[in-house]
C-alpha cells in the first residue's frame, strides 16, 4: 500500500502582527457543530510544466496563505472558553493570530492516476489532509484551520481543514477561492469577507453550552463503507428534471431535486427495503439568501440548518421520481426566514447537537456541499484542479456530497455507501441511464 511522508509541519499567521484581542461570538448555526467532526476539501492539480523548484511553491503558498490570513484572521485564532458555575461553558473565536496550521508532504508512488482511475476512492485520499480525528469543540487548543500540500508523482494536492464550527460550506469555498487569487497575484480579492455574526434581536450571548451536548459522541458507528464518485453531465440532468415537472405538472422542481430523488429512489431500490421501512433523504440547507433581509454572499461563518424528508420504501419507489422530488421541493421551500429564527430560538433554549447526526442510520442518506460552490475557479497560478475530494471526516453510511463537475452544468456525487449497494446500483437501469461511468 503507498504511505505518505510528512516533509514539515508548521504554523502560519496573518502577515500583520499586531496582537489582536477581538473576540468572535459564536450562534447556534455555528455551535450546533462543535460535537462533531470539521470540512475537509482538497483539490488536485497535475504538477506544472516545467516544474519549480519544491521549495519555491510551498514558500509561495506560504507566503500567499499569511496574506489571506490578514482577512480571514478568525482562521489564524483559536477557540476561547468560559466554565460556568453551572457546568455549562461559553465558546467563542479568540482572534489571537495563533496560526494555522502548514503541513508539507509527499506521496512519492501515487499518481493522478491512482486518484481518477480507482472505482473506488483510495483511502491514502484521507491523509492528504490535515488535523484527521480533531472535533470542532477541540478548536480551543488546535489549529482551526490547516492546509496540506501532498505531492505525488505527477501532481499536487492540497487538502483544507476548516473547524466547521465557525464556518460552513459557502465560508470554506469563499477562504479557498480567496487564497487562490492572492496566489495568484491579486492585490484584492474579489469578495471581502463579512466577519461580523448574525444575531437574534433581543437574544443574549454568549449562549451556555451543557457538558451533555458537548459530551455527545460523533457520528455512531456503521459497517465500513467505501466512496464512489459518480458524474452527471449536464444534458442527462436536463432529462431527469424535465422527467419529474412532468410527472408532478409543474415547472418548479429544481435540476438538484431531480438528481437526488433519483439517487434516492436508486439506493433504497438496491437495498431491497420492504415497503413499509421508513427512510431519511437528509439536507443541510443554506440559510443565507433565505433570511430576511437576506445576509451577504460573502457572510463569513455558518449559516446553515437541517432539513429531512421521510417516506416509506414503497411509497419512494410506487410514485415516481416526481413524487420523490417534490417532497424534497416542498421541505426547502418551507425553511423560510420564519422558520430559521423559529430555530434559532429553540436551540438557545435547548442547545442540541447538529440534527443530522441522529438521521445516520443504515435506511437514510444526507447531504452536504453544492454545485454551486466556485470549486473548479480555485486556481494557484499553475492551472485549474482536475479534481476534487473530501476527507474522511464525517462519513458514515449515507453521507453524499455534491461538487460541480468539471464540465459546465455537469454535477458529481461523492457516495459512501456499502460495496454491495454500490454493486447493485450498478445494476439499476434507472440509475445507470443517468450517470456517466
Amino acid at each position: 500500500m503507498a504511505e505518505i511522508s510528512i516533509i514539515s509541519t508548521t504554523l502560519v499567521g496573518p502577515v500583520s502582527t499586531k496582537e489582536s484581542t477581538t473576540r468572535i461570538e459564536l450562534t447556534p448555526w455555528e455551535l450546533q457543530f462543535l460535537p462533531v467532526g470539521p470540512i475537509q476539501k482538497g483539490l488536485l492539480f497535475l504538477k506544472p510544466t516545467p516544474p519549480p523548484q519544491e521549495s519555491s511553491v510551498i514558500d509561495h503558498l506560504k507566503t500567499s496563505l499569511s496574506r489571506t490570513l490578514d482577512l480571514f484572521y478568525p482562521l489564524a485564532g483559536r477557540l476561547g472558553t468560559t466554565v460556568n458555575d453551572d457546568n455549562t461553558t461559553y465558546f467563542f473565536i479568540n482572534c489571537n493570530g495563533a496560526g494555522a496550521q502548514f503541513v508539507h508532504a509527499a506521496a512519492d508512488s501515487v499518481t493522478v492516476a491512482d486518484i481518477l482511475e480507482s472505482v473506488y476512492v483510495p483511502r491514502i485520499v484521507h491523509s492528504f489532509f490535515p488535523l484527521n480525528g480533531v472535533r470542532n469543540s477541540e478548536g480551543v487548543s488546535q489549529p482551526l484551520l490547516g492546509v496540506q500540500v501532498t505531492e505525488l508523482v505527477d501532481g499536487i494536492f492540497i487538502g483544507c481543514t476548516i473547524n466547521h464550527s465557525i464556518a460552513d460550506g459557502a465560508s470554506f469555498w469563499h477562504f479557498f477561492n480567496s487564497w487562490s487569487e492572492i496566489s495568484r497575484g491579486s492585490n484584492e480579492i474579489t469578495l471581502s469577507p463579512v466577519l461580523d455574526r448574525w444575531f437574534l434581536d433581543d437574544a443574549h450571548y454568549p449562549i451556555p453550552i451543557p457538558q451533555l451536548m458537548l459530551a455527545f459522541t460523533n457520528f455512531p458507528p456503521s459497517p465500513p463503507v467505501q466512496e464512489r464518485v459518480f458524474h452527471f453531465t449536464k444534458e442527462k440532468i436536463a432529462v431527469l428534471k424535465a422527467r419529474a415537472n412532468a410527472e408532478m405538472g409543474t415547472d418548479q422542481i429544481s435540476s438538484l431535486q431531480a438528481l437526488l430523488a433519483l439517487l434516492w429512489r436508486s439506493v433504497t431500490r438496491s437495498r431491497r427495503f420492504p415497503e413499509d421501512q421508513e427512510s431519511w433523504y437528509a439536507f443541510l440547507i443554506g440559510m443565507r439568501p433565505r433570511m430576511r433581509p437576506p445576509l451577504p454572499q460573502q457572510y463569513f461563518g455558518a449559516a446553515a440548518q437541517s432539513g429531512i424528508v421521510t417516506m416509506k420504501a414503497g411509497e419512494l419507489l410506487e410514485r415516481g421520481l416526481g413524487h420523490a422530488a417534490w417532497q424534497m421541493n416542498k421541505m426547502v421551500a418551507a425553511n423560510t426566514a420564519l422558520e430559521a429564527t423559529n430555530f434559532l430560538e429553540s436551540w438557545i433554549k435547548n442547545p442540541m447537537p447538529f440534527p443530522l447526526i441522529n438521521f445516520i442510520i443504515n435506511n437514510s442518506l444526507c447531504m452536504s456541499g453544492s454545485p454551486r460552490f466556485n470549486v473548479y475557479g480555485t486556481d494557484f497560478g499553475w492551472g485549474r484542479p482536475i479534481a476534487v475530494r473530501s476527507g474522511g471526516g464525517n462519513k458514515p453510511y449515507g453521507k453524499t456530497t455534491l461538487f460541480p463537475g468539471a464540465d459546465e452544468g455537469s454535477i458529481d456525487i461523492e457516495a459512501c455507501l456499502f460495496p454491495e449497494t454500490f454493486e447493485a446500483l450498478m445494476e439499476d437501469a434507472e440509475f445507470m441511464e443517468a450517470v456517466t461511468v
